[in-house]
């Protein structure tokens, strides 16, 4: 299996230099998936009006909820996919897409009837202004629809990443970016379609990106391509993948429902408040998806030398992701706090007076700047933690996460909360490593 040379054996070479290729490449499709929501962001904002911004970065923490939960659970099945690859076992490792593709569809099914019921309560739990209500509704209730094109590029893209391949997910993602622009032009500025027409360039243009997935995977990835006795019920393969997934799914919705919390009071803001945090949070959404790569980086990496019983290789990888982010973290911070007062018009029409943002925009960044080098190392910890099979604690970081944000708060201390919420996180992590210490031989330090 370490042959095929569209895998990437993660279990051989130098842990840093595999590390921060393989990371390199994530970030670019990471940043190319946030697109989506950037151009749907700025075309909203530009074409429409400041209340459709503002609705479109309302739900914002709901398509979090959303997307976390799933891709949480598709990320836990991947998890078993490289650990077999790791060992070896090509059976396992097929049966492991069949089963995977069985649990994601179920999955897609389960959030899309729910989401659909109880989209409305929610907003209106959330506080989400009368203004903006309709729009948002329209907008959300768009994205919950689709999510299975979502949930399928996820899973897709998760498995290749699985057995070392993140270029072919980067190349198809930044096709799909493409066509969401493209789409996102026709539909808000041709046809008016308004925040209706953004979520639903966003829905096709994802779910264009599934196809060259499956094809390639079928053409070019025999590790992953399953004959017809893989597509058999493996109910070992699904346990095994429920008891990563369904833990990793807990701990993305536990996170997010912070953020739906954190939401809901900015929601008791005006609309200004809830459209220059939107606009800042995009911005810092790219931003930070380098945190979010190092995390699937570790996912596939920690998983293959676990797979293979190389736990010393694992403690290097973990030591290497840390010096990496020590300086991407530092650059980061630097160039968001610099670059949002400058960029922040971008999201608005010519007419809208973008001074009145940026007082609300500029400590939300802040904030959040100084803390970015915690949120990388919760994303290295939390992703290896999963991969050695301690899903649990994972789990219950994000449980830190969540109770550290605010129900209520007032301006500065709402925007605090979230870089609080980040260092609690790291804590407990590094907390929970050492207790783990005492019941694994892995050491991630």
């Amino acid at each position: 299996m370490a042959g095929r040379r569209t895998d990437t054996d993660m279990t051989k070479g130098n842990p840093m230099s595999i590390i921060l290729k393989f990371t390199l490449m994530l970030l670019l499709g990471n940043v190319a998936q946030q697109l989506y929501n950037i151009a749907d962001t700025i075309i909203v904002g530009r074409s429409v009006d400041p209340l459709a911004l503002a609705a479109v970065g309302s739900t914002g923490t709901v398509m979090f909820l959303m997307f976390g939960t799933s891709n949480g659970m598709v990320s836990g099945f991947s998890i078993v996919t490289s650990q077999r690859y790791g060992a070896g076992d090509e059976r396992g490792v097929k049966a492991s897409v069949t089963n995977g593709l069985y649990l994601s569809l179920i999955i897609a099914a389960l959030i899309t009837i729910v989401g659909l019921v109880f989209m409305r309560p929610l907003l209106v739990l959330m506080n989400t202004p009368e203004p903006i209500f309709d729009y948002a509704l329209t907008y959300i209730s768009t994205i919950c629809a689709g999510i299975v094109c979502v949930i399928l590029y996820n899973y897709c893209a998760s498995l290749m990443r699985a057995v070392g391949n993140s270029l072919m997910p980067l190349i198809f993602l930044i096709c799909s970016a493409a066509t969401n622009v493209g789409l996102d032009i026709w539909f808000i500025v041709g046809l008016r379609m308004g925040t209706f027409g953004a979520a639903l360039a966003t829905v096709i243009a994802q779910g264009l990106a599934v196809i060259p997935c499956i094809i390639f995977i079928y053409a070019k990835m025999p590790a992953l391509r399953p004959s017809k006795e893989d597509w058999k019920l493996n109910p070992a393969i699904i346990k095994e993948q429920l008891k990563l997934g369904i833990p990793m799914a807990i701990q993305y919705g536990i996170t997010a429902s912070g953020t739906v919390i954190m939401q809901s009071a900015f929601n008791t803001f005006d609309y200004v408040a809830v459209g220059a945090i939107t606009a800042a949070s995009k911005f810092q959404g790219i931003i930070t998806m380098g945190m979010f790569s190092v995390g699937q980086t570790m996912a596939a990496y920690a998983g293959q030398n676990y797979g293979a019983r190389n736990m010393l290789r694992i403690r290097q990888g973990v030591k290497s992701a840390l010096k990496i982010y020590i300086v991407y973290s530092a650059a980061a911070a630097v160039f968001a706090i610099l670059a949002v007062p400058k960029i922040l018009w971008i999201f608005f029409d010519s007419d809208v007076d973008v001074s009145l943002y940026i007082p609300w925009a500029m400590p939300y960044i802040i904030e959040c700047a100084v803390c970015y080098f915690f949120l990388a190392m919760i994303f290295i910890y939390r992703h290896s933690i999963q991969s050695v099979g301690f899903a649990h604690i994972a789990m219950i970081l994000g449980f830190v996460i969540t109770t550290t944000l605010p129900s209520h708060q007032t301006r500065w201390r709402g925007l605090q909360q979230v870089s609080q919420a980040w260092l609690s996180a790291i804590i407990f992590s590094k907390r929970s490593r050492k207790a783990g210490q005492k019941k694994t031989a892995v050491c991630l330090l």
